[in-house]
């Protein structure tokens, strides 16, 4: 008897032990992968709170083929993109960044396409509009590959 209430009490610690171990290993990859891209969006949005633009561009890959179109123009490249914020924004103008309505389609293993609502807060006039993103998995990491911003019509 001792060694079957041993025996069982082993196999609980085990199946206990294996119900605790990280959900997130055991998910299918598109929920990983959707799991990971809404990790970037909160790091980005985090890094634009903080008044950090290098920071929050770092959610974008680094490259001269990544695509931004805003404001009836397209940009090409990280750097472009970069000064393009730099340009817009100082850190008393960006005011508090959020994202809402996030739908996430995974593309496969390795991208997923974003569709959500942007909003700023803090400013004069609040400010908002839809964005569609690529976030593709290079070198291991998740950045945003082409990001689709547009601003709301203003109100009248």
């Amino acid at each position: 008897m001792p060694s079957l209430v041993r025996s069982l009490s082993i196999i609980a610690v085990l199946v206990l032990g294996s119900c605790a171990h990280g959900d997130l290993d055991d998910a299918p990859p598109e929920r990983r992968a959707t799991d990971a891209v809404r990790a970037l969006l909160q790091m980005q949005q985090d890094a634009w709170n903080r008044g950090d633009i290098p920071d929050f561009m770092e959610g974008y890959w680094k490259s001269d083929d990544l695509v931004f179109t805003s404001g009836g123009r397209i940009r090409r490249g990280w750097q472009a993109t970069l000064e393009g914020y730099r340009r817009g924004y100082t850190k008393e103008t960006m005011g508090q960044l959020t994202f809402e309505d996030l739908e996430l389609t995974p593309l496969g293993e390795d991208a997923v396409l974003v569709l959500g609502r942007w909003g700023l807060q803090g400013l004069a006039e609040p400010a908002g509009g839809l964005f569609t993103l690529v976030v593709r998995r290079i070198d291991g990491r998740w950045r945003v590959v082409h990001d689709h911003t547009s601003s709301d019509e203003p109100r009248r």
